[in-house]
């Protein structure tokens, strides 16, 4: 069986899904961010500006800056409600429609009378977007608010933004405690880059699909049709009986993990083809993949379920 970002027709194209412009609290304006990533070769960006009141809600338009082999899907970073915490809900949301509705979000602060988060995820995911619980860890996310977003189609498992300031750009333990629970999640990597700092093409997501148009790669966000990076690249990945064989670049480890404590491990040198048995992760019902290069990069897979 092989996982549908494997299996899907097309080639991988590699894209940022949280960035910002001046048009909130970014430094660059949408033609120097969009310019700065397609030099870097990447082959779309999501332009997500914070969707709050002192910066307009604004969907910053990018279309103009779509050439033959680069493209822009339109979003935004959304805010409503209060966490666990006290804070403002941090949301993203990749394929916004360009009227959707502003919430009452007229600071970074919560106010009486807003919608909740979770009703501003499940109005977003109607509208058809790609939404994805952010930076959890930045956030302090319980597992009590993480649970209650239930339109996320992914969590943010890197944030290379929050990992460079405040070494709190991780999302992983937050997805496994939802998997264990059942959730059908996926998993992206980001920069959410602001370029006030060093804060960008550290964290991408790779995603399958047969054209380089934001239509396509919408599509193949919302199937599942992807993988998440800060390095290594999985080129083919499959699950036979009690084993699993991966083919990336270079790497020294690979890790299948599963509930709980469960996971089965190869170490190795320049590793670009790995079986790995499942050995005691074999009960669990779902698997994801995880492979490290020597320079301790890492990539991500989608959970895999085993039903």
């Amino acid at each position: 069986m092989r996982p549908i970002a494997f299996a899907a027709p097309g080639r991988f194209w590699r894209g940022n899904l949280h960035t910002h412009s001046n048009r909130s609290d970014g430094a660059l304006p949408p033609g120097e961010v969009c310019a700065r990533y397609a030099a870097e070769g990447y082959d779309f960006i999501s332009l997500t500006d914070h969707f709050v009141g002192p910066f307009g809600y604004p969907i910053t338009p990018t279309e103009e800056f779509r050439t033959n082999r680069f493209t822009t899907i339109p979003g935004a970073e959304l805010h409503s409600g209060a966490l666990a915490n006290g804070e403002l809900w941090h949301i993203l949301a990749v394929g916004l429609p360009e009227d959707f509705a502003p919430s009452n979000s007229p600071s970074f602060a919560p106010v009486p009378d807003q919608e909740t988060g979770p009703e501003l995820a499940a109005r977003a995911r109607a509208a058809g977007a790609f939404v994805a619980i952010a930076h959890p860890h930045w956030s302090g996310l319980t597992e009590a608010d993480a649970r209650s977003l239930e339109a996320a189609h992914a969590v943010e498992v890197y944030n290379h933004g929050c990992a460079v300031e405040c070494d709190r750009g991780d999302g992983l333990h937050t997805l496994d405690l939802l998997l264990t629970e059942g959730r059908r999640l996926g998993v992206v990597a980001t920069d959410d880059a602001h370029f006030h700092v060093a804060d960008h093409f550290g964290g991408w997501t790779m995603v399958k699909a047969e054209e380089n148009t934001p239509e396509a790669l919408l599509a193949a966000l919302k199937a599942g049709a992807y993988y998440a990076s800060t390095g290594p690249e999985i080129t083919d990945l499959s699950l036979e009986g009690e084993e699993v064989e991966v083919a990336c670049s270079a790497a020294s480890v690979v890790i299948v993990q599963g509930r709980g404590a469960g996971t089965a491990t190869r170490h190795g040198a320049s590793m670009t083809r790995v079986r790995v048995p499942l050995g005691r992760v074999s009960a669990s019902p779902w698997l994801r993949v995880t492979v490290i290069d020597a320079a301790g990069r890492r990539a991500w897979t989608n959970p895999i379920w085993r039903d």
